[in-house]
């Protein structure tokens, strides 16, 4: 709006006056000034105050005072004195019929028909008239805007344009406005006057009278405005209104630039009001408030405002405005200028020579950044990658020579100067077109040589870990593998930006970094000589020697020019803390494979050298003393746990990849079993579990690890007992902790085990004091506690100690289980053994792990040392599997070899290792499960303490007397064998469901028949068995068709479901068939046992009553038929079994008694056929009493 140039504006100062209402400062406005507040003072002077204080009555006499000598305050008060209500009504009257015949209608009622022009009109007219024609006027151009839908016009109109009535007309707005606003919102009047000449002068003076309505008004005007402003008239005439506006109140000009951004309207207001700020503001060294605004625009997490301010940057390029005019090309003249003023000011072009170079290593013959200008160059260099890279700022010749020479600049070595000379690194890689002549270019090569040359120097000086030498290495390798997406990755993340870079043009640098900076053989040798990063943690960011030496691992550099950097990593991994540093498990990684896969297949033994075993270690010594010695060791815990992943890492490669390497014929050396044993992989991964947050993925790879390899570490228990350990109970256990607990030694608690025999009291109080330790401080007394188990088993040991020891033992457990088992095996050895001093190893106990249960027998009736047994024996088991399975593949080459003695021709089946692993595995298990299962026996001893009748292992369904004595059954129940019993029955439910084919194994091998009301009771998993029992019932022995129904009587009677219906139903007519095809003996061999199971099957189904009645009829006739030539008459036995079928409620009664003298007259007999008659009257009379006494 250049017609405005030569009129005064409100200033700042008269605008802040009228805000704070300071007649002070009022008063001290010369007369030009004061004249443009008039109608604002006026109103004030004449209405009615709110404010009835004294000093606002003292400011008021002031304002009148000031206002008596001011020939136009007459004028204004005259407009104050016109019914503005009959006004309104005109005027709304107005607009109705304006949009009643149309916005072109020449009628008007606020005006009648003018005689002259507007401006003679307004000259001849008194007060009414004038606010009249200004009304009509503005109402007109008001309406036109609201039809124009968007489109700008420039309305002519002499009343906004004569010069010499300005004034009376903007005293007649402000009059209008103040005292009409529903009719004329301002917001509505500001958008009117935009479109008139003069509209940003008329519009100042209306906000200077009404200052509280600024915010309103210029979002208002935002809020209207175009996306971009630089494209049309009215978006440029908007613009400049808003730097009037913002001119008078310098105060919210950055509010207003604010809400531009919120409404991603006007670009070129937002950087007109930064220009105008940063003019105002003092120069000095920090960063402008025009790169901080920029580059917060194009830099933010805000896509939409990026994109907005993106078009502004392109389409103002496209137009080719490039005068003073234009917004954009101010901010790129003042960008350039603050560029300038911080490049030096004396540069050589004078090349160091290598000779010439006997001077100190900060000295240089460049002059470089002055220390106060790194941090202002950095974000310039940003904020134009931001400009050339997301908005297309495609830079002029000036720009790009000065880019340069910024860039190639040498900073002070301060982390500052570090991040300096990174930025502007990837700058040349991004933007390779900044270097356009063969001089630039050589001054890129020198700049990139003094890089490698300073970069020790800078890391030591400025004490930054991640320097850019780091970077120069990454990209140089990069450059060797051709990974250019990798080059434009690091480039974008230095810079904090995405960017489009294209692969091409990074073609020229990459000649320069291959061919005449950095080739391969310089880089790798290069990489092993450079330090390790001290204290390696995620904190530490950027890009460090692990980046590289990663890259370098991972294209085979190294053993492709026989670099060995094994040293490197083990330095670098014991210099780690935490939190983890992301790229350490891709390093140990990639070093595996690199160890283990030859870079190619031509030269097999081009691989890197594995950590050695006292290099390991070394890692781990000291660890195993406990918590209190913690302190003395010289690696952290970051360290120990990162050794662990790698060697149980490479281990697991090492099996998966034995194949391939037997077919090189090449087989890298395993770690031994020994360094295994002596790593505490247990106490690790517990340490490991408190410190998830800070280890970040290492824990979850652990576990995998562990599982996978180690999984009796694993168990499930010992999961659950540690989260008992560690919970709170054990917190307020530690409460109770006193120094008297504390000050136990391990010899003491050996005295007191000494003591044994004769006193419990000592013993029992250092193990109580004992109970309340951590697991690690634990460990030295593990020794002495395992060794003297043997005392435990001696008569008359309280179960306080033995329990007290169980639970000292499951601690200890959950940090050194391996360990703690080979000690207890070795001193629960029978006696002889233990005189012998056979000792059993780690190894020994995973090949054959039944040496477990190979202990003193009294441990078999111990029941908190039987706890224990049985817990190493599971552990050992999987133990075990894991050991044969890794020992498989470590001989796989066997597998690839032809087979030599293949004596049965080509088409003979070949029994495969695997499948004689698994047979293995399956008659250790089903060994393990018969020998707990004879221990549930009782002993000959035990058998004849009890001196009742009913056995120890007596069922719910006994046939005897529910009135039997309570009492001596219940002594039974609380006996140790019963408690053994509980325990093995726990652990054979666990190994059931882990794999239930041991379940069929073990049943088809059968075991004592006198378990079986145990096994069924006490192992939920049995019901397993229905699935094959009529598989076990087609056998061919008699033995297994015996045991399988025995065994299916129990599980009816523990399980009545339709399945077990089923299989009883089938169970009688098997039977019934083998009734007619066995003979005499075998008959009775059959039978004998097998009868009383159809009491049960009755029981538990009563349907099948009928069918097992008529079988036993059946057993009857067939055993009378077979003696039907002897003198003995059996007519009498059948007449009585067909009366028992066909009246049993009548016979009932007699049934006992009969069956009685029966038994008392046939038991003398010894023909099969009788005894196997009178089996059957007995299990007819059961079935009678049971279904009598159910009823």
């Amino acid at each position: 709006m250049a017609e405005c140039s030569g009129l005064q504006f409100v200033s700042p100062y008269a605008f802040e006056a009228m805000q704070k209402v300071d007649v002070v400062r009022l008063a001290a406005l010369s007369d030009p000034e004061l004249r443009l507040l008039l109608p604002c003072l006026v109103r004030m002077a004449l209405c009615a105050p709110a404010d009835q204080s004294q000093s606002w009555a003292q400011d008021k006499k002031l304002i009148l005072r000031l206002l008596s000598g001011v020939e136009a305050v007459n004028s204004i008060v005259a407009l104050l004195s016109v019914d503005f209500h009959a006004l309104e009504q005109d005027a709304s009257k107005e607009q109705q019929l304006r949009h009643k015949l149309g916005g072109g209608s020449g009628e008007s009622i606020l005006v009648s028909q003018l005689q002259h022009g507007l401006t003679l009109e307004f000259e001849h007219s008194d007060s009414p008239r004038r606010l009249r024609l200004v009304l009509s006027e503005l109402l007109a151009i008001m309406n036109k805007v609201s039809e124009s839908n968007g489109e700008f016009f420039l309305k002519s109109s002499e009343l906004f344009e004569s010069p010499v009535y300005l004034e009376e007309a903007a005293d007649v707005l402000c009059i209008l406005q103040a005292e009409l606003p529903s009719l004329l919102p301002i917001v509505d009047v500001a958008e009117a006057l935009l479109h008139v000449k003069n509209g940003a002068w008329f519009l100042c003076l209306l906000v200077a009278n009404v200052p509280d309505s600024f915010n309103e008004v210029c979002r208002g005007l935002i809020k209207n405005g175009e996306r971009q402003d630089e494209e049309s008239v009215g978006g440029r005439r908007r613009t400049e209104a808003l730097r009037h506006l913002c001119k008078m109140n310098p105060s919210q000009a950055l509010r207003v630039r604010g809400m531009v951004v919120e409404e991603c309207h006007l670009p070129g207001l937002g950087v007109a009001l930064t220009l105008d700020h940063t003019k105002n503001e003092s120069s000095d060294d920090g960063v402008s408030d025009l790169v901080c605004f920029v580059s917060g625009l194009l830099l933010g997490t805000n896509a939409k405002v990026r994109t907005w301010f993106g078009t502004f940057i392109r389409n103002g390029q496209q137009r080719k405005r490039d005068n003073i005019s234009s917004v954009l090309w101010q901010m790129r003249r003042q960008l350039l200028l603050e560029l300038m003023g911080i490049l030096p000011t004396v540069r050589s072009t004078h090349i160091v020579e290598e000779a010439d170079v006997d001077m100190e290593p900060n000295v240089s013959v460049y002059s470089g950044l002055k220390e106060e200008h790194v941090v202002k160059a950095s974000s310039l260099l940003r904020l134009y990658c931001a400009l050339m890279g997301i908005a297309g700022l495609k830079p002029t010749d000036e720009e790009a020579e000065q880019l340069l020479q910024l860039m190639t600049s040498r900073p002070p070595a301060t982390p500052a100067g570090v991040r300096f000379v990174s930025l502007s690194f990837c700058m040349l890689l991004a933007f390779s077109t900044l270097v356009s002549t063969p001089e630039q270019e050589q001054l890129m090569v020198m700049w990139l040589s003094w890089m490698i040359k300073e970069e020790a120097y800078f890391e030591s000086i400025s004490g930054v870990s991640a320097s850019f030498g780091e970077m120069l290495l990454l990209v140089a390798m990069y450059f060797h593998s051709n990974q250019l997406s990798a080059i434009i990755d690091l480039v974008c993340s230095t810079l904090g930006m995405k960017i489009v870079i294209k692969p091409s043009s990074l073609s020229r640098m990459k000649t320069i970094f291959t061919q005449e900076i950095f080739t391969e053989q310089v880089v790798t040798a290069h990489a092993v000589r450079v330090p390790v990063t001290g204290n390696l943690s995620a904190n530490i960011t950027g890009f460090l020697p692990i980046h590289c030496i990663y890259q370098l691992l991972k294209s085979r550099s190294f053993t492709k020019h026989k670099v060995s950097i094994k040293d490197w990593i083990y330095r670098q991994l014991c210099e780690t803390t935490t939190p983890l540093h992301p790229q350490l498990l891709p390093l140990i990684d990639v070093y595996i494979n690199s160890i283990l896969n030859p870079a190619s297949k031509s030269n097999p033994e081009a691989t890197n050298q594995p950590v050695t075993e006292q290099e390991i270690l070394n890692v781990f010594q000291g660890l195993s003393g406990g918590e209190n010695t913690r302190l003395n060791q010289r690696y952290s815990i970051t360290t120990q746990l990162l050794v662990l992943y790698y060697v149980l890492s490479y281990e697991e490669a090492l099996l998966a990849s034995t194949k391939i390497l037997a077919a090189m014929q090449k087989k890298p050396k395993s770690y031994s079993s020994a360094l295994m044993d002596q790593i505490p992989i247990k106490y690790l991964i517990r340490q490991a579990q408190g410190l998830q947050q800070e280890l970040g993925g290492l824990h979850s790879a652990l576990l995998r690890l562990l599982a996978t390899n180690y999984p009796h570490l694993c168990i499930v228990d010992d999961w659950i007992c540690e989260e008992q350990i560690t919970g709170t109970d054990a917190l307020l256990r530690r409460m109770l902790l006193t120094n008297i607990a504390k000050n136990h030694s391990p010899k003491q608690l050996q005295e007191a085990f000494s003591m044994l025999p004769g006193n419990h009291t000592q013993l029992m109080q250092i193990l109580e004091h004992l109970t309340l330790l951590s697991a690690g401080e634990l460990i030295p007394y593990a020794e002495v506690l395992t060794s003297n188990m043997y005392r435990l088993l001696n008569a008359g040991v309280p179960r306080g100690i033995l329990q007290t020891v169980n639970k000292l033992w499951m601690v200890l457990n959950t940090v050194m289980p391996r360990r703690l088992w080979v000690m207890t095996v070795n001193a629960l050895q029978p006696s002889g053994k233990i005189v012998r001093q056979q000792k059993y190893t780690q190894n020994d106990l995973m090949i054959d792990p039944l040496i477990v249960l190979r202990c003193d027998q009294r441990v078999h009736r111990s029941p908190p040392l039987m706890d224990i047994t049985l817990h190493m024996l599971n552990g050992y088991l999987l133990a075990s599997k894991a050991y044969l399975n890794s020992h498989l593949k470590e001989t796989a080459e066997q597998d690839i070899r032809p087979s030599q003695n293949n004596t049965m021709g080509p088409e003979a089946p070949e029994v495969t290792r695997e499948e004689l692993k698994n047979a293995l595995l399956a008659a250790q298990d089903s060994a393990a499960v018969q020998i707990l299962l004879e221990i549930c026996l009782p002993t000959e001893e035990e058998k004849a303490q009890s001196s009742n009748t009913h056995s120890l292992l007596k069922t719910v369904h006994s046939t005897t007397d529910p009135k039997s004595p309570e009492l001596e059954e219940e002594d039974s129940l609380l006996c140790n064998l019963r408690e053994v019993q509980c325990l093995i029955c726990c652990l054979l439910h666990q190994m059931y469901i882990a794999d239930p084919n041991i379940v069929k194994l073990v049943h088809f091998q059968g075991y004592p028949c006198e378990l079986l009301a145990l096994t069924v009771a006490g192992i939920p998993s049995m019901h397993i068995c229905l699935d094959f029992i009529p598989e076990l019932i087609a056998q061919p022995e008699l033995e297994k068709q015996i045991f399988a129904i025995q065994l299916l009587s129990f599980l009816c009677i523990q399980y009545a479901l339709p399945k077990s219906l089923s299989v009883a139903r089938l169970a009688i007519n098997v039977m019934g068939t083998l009734l007619t095809v066995l003979t005499q003996s075998k008959r009775y061999t059959f039978f004998m046992p097998t009868l009383p199971c159809l009491v049960s099957f009755c029981q538990a189904f009563p349907p099948l009553y009928e069918d097992i009645m008529s079988l036993l009829i059946q057993i009857g006739q067939v055993c009378a038929s077979d003696v039907a030539t002897q003198t003995r008459d059996f007519d009498p036995i059948i007449t009585r079994l067909q009366q028992l079928k066909e009246k049993p409620h009548e016979m009932s009664g007699l049934c006992t008694d009969s069956s009685n003298k029966s038994c008392s007259r046939d038991m003398a007999s010894v023909d099969p056929d009788v005894q196997l008659c009178q089996c059957v009257e007995n299990t007819i009379i059961d079935i009678i009493n049971m279904s009598v006494s159910g009823v």
